[in-house]
């Protein structure tokens, strides 16, 4: 990541779109003056990307996407649907320096509801396949998907596994349910990068980047599939059936 950030400095470009926050991280690295619109999966003060939310101060603004809170929520919802649930697992690729704060929200939130939690981290193809097979092992009775792209280019894999392994999921977009998977809590996607692509506009038509306040997520959605729940043998309550933007029947 950081050698191809690289290459667009030395080109140079008039601006960089960092999408997550490996990318974001290496742009940082990369310059500091280049103007920069990330889309940062954790907390951009934590490591440094900008000095605050409202005055960013650097070459770097744009929005984050909430994922160490909702993991959390995630927890929270398998625990509707899976009420004999005991152990629950975390798949991540621990690589991605915002999935450690992600970690510590699901431990933090199993600890809440009195459920053991077990980390799974994958670093590519055929570490996803052995991180199910030791989830069985392991009986977990639940498994949450981190937000990272690792684990969304291999989408179809990790929703075909989790659903042949029985391991009621949930994931962190909505294309993860559209592909068969159970249930995703999510920021609203679409709405996210149409306000990114507002950040990109303003700052080609001379906005600086250091006065534009970094956004959180104002959306979020909640997407069942029906038809792998009853495949699961899952029954979903109808308080969740309520507040779901989207059923897949």
């Amino acid at each position: 990541m950081r050698e191809l950030t690289a290459e667009l400095v030395a080109l140079p470009v008039d601006l960089i779109m960092a999408i997550g926050s490996l990318s974001a991280e290496a742009a940082h690295a990369a310059t500091s003056t280049i103007p920069t619109v990330m889309l940062y999966t954790d907390d951009p003060m934590a490591v440094g990307l900008v000095a605050s939310l409202g005055r960013p101060g650097g070459n770097i603004t744009g929005l984050t996407t909430f994922s160490t809170e909702l993991s959390g929520k995630r927890i929270e919802l398998l625990a509707e649907l899976v009420p004999r649930m005991r152990r629950v697992g975390l798949l991540h690729d621990m690589a991605n320096s915002a999935a450690r704060q992600e970690w510590e929200e699901t431990r933090k939130a199993a600890k809440a509801l009195g459920l053991f939690a077990e980390l799974f981290d994958t670093r590519d193809a055929p570490s996803i396949e052995r991180a199910f097979e030791q989830a069985k092992r392991s009986s977990i009775d639940a498994l949450v998907v981190g937000a990272d792209g690792l684990l969304q280019m291999h989408l179809d894999p990790i929703v075909a596994l989790a659903n042949q392994s029985r391991i009621p999921t949930a994931y962190p977009g909505r294309d993860f349910v559209e592909a068969g998977g159970l249930v995703a809590y999510a920021v609203d996607y679409p709405d996210l990068y149409y306000r990114f692509a507002s950040y990109v506009d303003r700052i080609l038509k001379g906005a600086r980047a250091a006065d534009l306040p970094v956004e959180q997520p104002a959306r979020f959605e909640l997407v069942i599939n029906l038809r792998t729940a009853r495949a699961l043998g899952i029954t979903v309550p109808p308080s969740l059936l309520i507040r779901a933007n989207e059923v897949i029947e």
